[in-house]
């Protein structure tokens, strides 16, 4: 049995770049039908965008809209906006991240969803909380990560780098569009039972926020005791108002830190500087005595400056330079491989190079490679993030421009001769550009 799990589902997707596509391919992979609108002649933005050559879509397109249907559709015009109006009201999701205020004067508003299809449920992403003083600015997700405190905490704690520093990992993104994800699947649970859809509203600093509240934590216990032990500064520095940059440590009551290694050659090279692993201690007397005899520090279980978890909270630098030695001549993998059998917390630093070519994670889920056919051909993505045990995932490939524009409309009830005029009145198509004029003699 693969029975998908919103077989049924039909979504209207206006959504375009990240956050919001990121969402709806998640309830394309579910089962839903997804219908995306895009531009006629220009599409989502990110089909030129990082483009690796000049007659195909970028990989960030790719990456963001395998099996949906794509619409080409202008909706600022009359014809645009009545085949939209049709859509939505036999559509039970309708999702949109276009900037405060742009559906309002398209004419398709939450009230106005609500008016045509009161069983729609309306998903929404925007940068900000509308109580918030920053709602209105214009919000890219390293505008969130600031703006939630993440940047504040992350990066070096001192030095020249002693600045905040927002994650490469684009956190306030796709994580932005499964939070929506989250509250779009509990709204069709609750229109089960109600029938009536509702207004889902998604910030991405709130979606930035959830991922580091464990940072509200610290600030708690900072303003409580002035102090926060995990944290390098601990005991000798100085901590201010504010929760400091954390560096590679942990984060939380147990001792972790970054250990540079020798390089192991191939993808894990000088060059890449990558050749690092992660270790933990854990403040267990058991778990710590496993790690010591793992390392070869059975000395450090007698003495008072290590054998209890407060007092290697005291004697981090110790610590870390002494670990820092034992690893230094082995590589992330033999240390992963003797830590590991003691039961240490230990996993090698992987760039994306690494990870990607472990065949052991195109599990169907974990990693997984689509084919797009053409001059593509097949390209590799993150796939769904869970596991169900009747379902897995089929990957297709991302439509073309309006590729699916004849079909949709076609379903709506439009004539072979509506869809035609659509295409030259400028409702799914370019305008014709008038030709120019003949040169004077």
């Amino acid at each position: 049995m693969n029975y998908a799990p919103l077989q049924g589902i039909k979504v209207v997707d206006f959504t375009e770049v990240q956050s919001g596509p990121s969402c709806t391919q998640m309830l394309a992979w579910l089962g839903a039908d997804v219908i995306k609108i895009e531009r006629p002649g220009v599409g989502d933005a990110t089909r030129k965008e990082l483009q690796f050559a000049p007659d195909e879509p970028s990989y960030y397109f790719l990456q963001l809209n395998s099996d949906k249907k794509s619409l080409a559709l202008d909706a600022k015009t009359p014809d645009g906006k009545e085949i939209l109006t049709r859509l939505i009201k036999e559509c039970d999701i309708f999702v949109e991240n276009l900037h405060p205020g742009a559906m309002d004067k398209l004419g398709f508003s939450w009230e106005a969803v609500h008016a045509l299809n009161p069983k729609c449920i309306y998903g929404t992403i925007k940068g900000f909380p509308v109580s918030s003083k920053y709602a209105n600015l214009k919000a890219y997700e390293p505008i969130a990560q600031v703006t939630a405190a993440a940047a504040s905490t992350t990066g070096w704690y001192e030095g020249d780098y002693n600045i905040p520093t927002q994650s490469g990992a684009a956190l306030g993104d796709s994580n932005t569009g499964m939070h929506l994800l989250i509250g779009l699947l509990a709204a069709l649970q609750q229109r089960n039972k109600t029938g009536e859809g509702v207004y889902v509203y998604q910030s991405m600093h709130n979606a930035c926020l959830n991922l580091c509240r464990i940072k509200t934590r610290d600030q708690l216990t900072l303003d409580r005791i002035g102090y926060l032990t995990q944290f390098p500064q601990y005991p000798d520095g100085k901590f201010g108002d504010c929760v400091p940059r954390s560096g590679n440590t942990e984060g939380s009551g147990v001792l972790g830190w970054t250990y540079k290694c020798k390089p192991a050659g191939g993808y894990d090279s000088a060059e890449e500087a990558n050749n690092y692993a992660y270790i933990i201690l854990q403040r267990g007397a058991k778990d710590f005595e496993l790690a010591c005899k793992a390392f070869g520090f059975e000395d450090w279980l007698t003495n008072p400056d290590f054998n209890t978890a407060d007092a290697r909270d005291r004697h981090k630098a110790e610590i870390i330079a002494r670990i820092g030695a034992w690893t230094s001549d082995k590589t992330k993998y033999e240390v992963t491989e003797i830590l590991s059998k003691a039961g240490v917390p230990v996993a090698p630093v992987l760039s994306t190079k690494e990870m990607m070519t472990d065949e052991s994670l195109y599990d169907g889920n974990t990693l997984v490679r689509i084919n797009q056919g053409g001059e593509i051909g097949t390209f590799v993505t993150v796939g769904c993030p869970f596991t169900l045990s009747n379902y897995t995932p089929t990957y297709g490939p991302c439509p073309t421009l309006g590729g699916n524009t004849d079909e949709v409309l076609a379903s709506l009830g439009y004539t072979a001769e509506q869809i035609a005029s659509f295409k030259t009145n400028g409702t799914t198509a370019p305008m014709p550009k008038p030709a120019a004029a003949p040169a004077a003699k």
